[in-house]
């Protein structure tokens, strides 16, 4: 994959007494994302008003029982400082519990490898990104996974993203993920949080109540991403430690009830992404190795991978057939070919499903990774093909077909280059198709996105490769009423 995706604004409700500097935030991905970076020190606040300086937000993060003379409660700051893709590392987070720390787990013996995961009524699997900073300026929750309709399509959930600082997992976000407390109306049952000590809280909790709902759905905790891959390279350098880590954190008994799976997104192995790995060949193998023999045969164990089918690109950088001997599921991630991270272009669909006449570069479609990865003896029945739920766009076009030359990356919502499907389907309506997939052009504009119409093209794809179904990046790009979810779980 390319440079990827996502913008993330964050959007709290404080007023700050007293401030402290913080540091620049940085981007994480499933294919990316933006990552709120941590100050050091804490500041003090009251009342629920916005705090807001251009890109600069402050943002609880956990309550503490301490009072100033204010009588207000410990919180801290991050920021967001509008840029993403750079090679800045992310910062760590704190991770300092309000509650008792874990206790050390039960050590797992080895295993035999797994099967697949069973799917659902339709035979195949359906699974769907949300993304933790997705809570902040999408206002999008876990409710409404349960309001688009999406949660009765879904299989799994993969929850994005946890952190690889140090060669270790750890929190990426611990207001969003366990500490955000929602009211009675945002709940996934109707019931608010509380303050109780011990109480969970976050998308961590609601994730638990949608799985009562839900029972026969899976949440599978995502690690890694674009941004926050590089300490996979240490991981690799001591598989086992990583792996211990892994346990810890999702086995932590305040939410180990939530998680069925833990996902391992290395961008990328042996290869560059942010930053580059230079770990062998080996070391995708020995990693995945490593975490399942930890978790056992009855824990989910999946992975994110590369989807580049050129002759020595990145699927032939390192050993994936052998790590994912010991997966559930892989998550090629089928989409990102192609944007605006080549500014001049040419403009050219960032998911097309097979290749045509004048695409930019051999081996960046979907069927060239799937067949390739089929010809190192991986499993149809494991891949899943990946659909993006948002398009890549440029600016400064005048040709409609593919292939034009462009100035600079389209404006976005959130990040210049990326827009959602919910706003393209309107802003930008579909001019044609190429490659299985839709492009646009409106004005000097041009995008390229999946339609219901594509995505049904490629789950009938889907079925007569014999794949294991379909994920998707990520749930807040569709529509209200779940509209793409819909299109993929209709036909497949």
């Amino acid at each position: 994959m390319q440079k990827s995706l996502r913008r993330a604004t964050w959007v709290s409700a404080i007023v700050v007494v007293a401030a402290t500097a913080a540091v620049p935030a940085t981007q994480a991905s499933a294919a990316a994302a933006c990552a709120p970076a941590w100050s050091s020190t804490a500041v003090y606040v009251k009342d629920n008003v916005a705090s807001q300086n251009g890109h600069n937000y402050t943002a609880k993060w956990w309550t503490q029982n301490e009072s100033p003379a204010t009588n207000s409660s410990q919180w801290a700051v991050w920021i967001d400082n509008g840029v993403c893709g750079g090679t800045t590392p992310p910062t760590t987070p704190p991770t300092t519990p309000p509650t008792t720390p874990p206790t050390t787990p039960p050590t797992t013996p080895p295993t035999t490898p797994p099967t697949t995961t069973p799917p659902g009524t339709s035979g195949k699997n359906v699974v769907g990104y949300f993304a933790e900073w997705g809570v902040y300026g999408r206002n999008y929750h876990v409710k409404n996974l349960v309001t688009s309709g999406s949660a009765a399509k879904l299989t799994h959930i993969l929850y994005a993203f946890g952190n690889t600082t140090g060669g270790q997992c750890s929190i990426g976000d611990a207001y969003a993920d366990y500490d955000k407390a929602y009211t009675a109306a945002d709940s996934v049952d109707g019931v608010a949080d509380t303050w109780d000590t011990g109480a969970l809280r976050g998308s961590f909790n609601q994730l638990r109540k949608l799985k009562k709902l839900y029972p026969n759905l899976k949440v599978i905790w995502s690690f890694g991403g674009w941004t926050w891959s590089g300490g996979f390279t240490q991981a690799a350098a001591n598989p086992t430690a990583f792996a211990n880590s892994c346990y810890n954190l999702i086995k932590d008994p305040r939410w180990s009830d939530v998680f069925d799976g833990i996902d391992l997104d290395w961008e990328y192995p042996n290869a560059c992404g942010l930053s580059c790995d230079a770990s062998g060949p080996a070391s995708y193998n020995n990693v995945i190795t490593a975490v399942r023999n930890k978790f056992g045969n009855n824990f989910l164990v999946t992975s994110a991978i590369s989807a580049d089918g050129s002759n020595g690109g990145k699927l032939d950088a390192a050993d994936y057939a052998s790590g994912i001997a010991k997966l559930n599921l892989v998550f090629p991630m089928t989409y990102d070919y192609f944007g605006a991270f080549a500014p001049q272009g040419p403009t050219a669909p960032h998911s097309p499903l097979n290749s045509y006449a004048g695409i930019p570069q051999q081996g960046f479609w979907s069927d060239a990774a799937i067949q390739k990865l089929k010809s190192k003896g991986v499993p149809a029945s494991k891949m899943l093909l990946g659909i993006g739920f948002y398009g890549r766009g440029w600016t400064g076009v005048s040709q409609t077909a593919p292939g034009g030359t462009a100035t600079g990356a389209a404006p976005g919502t959130y990040e210049a280059g990326i827009e959602d499907y919910k706003v393209l389907k309107n802003s930008c309506p579909v001019s044609g198709t190429v490659g299985g997939t839709a492009y646009a052009k409106c004005g000097s504009n041009w995008w390229s996105y999946d339609t219901p119409s594509t995505i049904a093209g490629k789950m009938s794809y889907v079925k007569q490769q014999g794949l294991g179904g379909a994920f998707f990046w990520e749930f807040s790009g569709d529509t209200s009423n779940g509209e793409l979810i819909g299109a993929i779980k209709n036909n497949l």
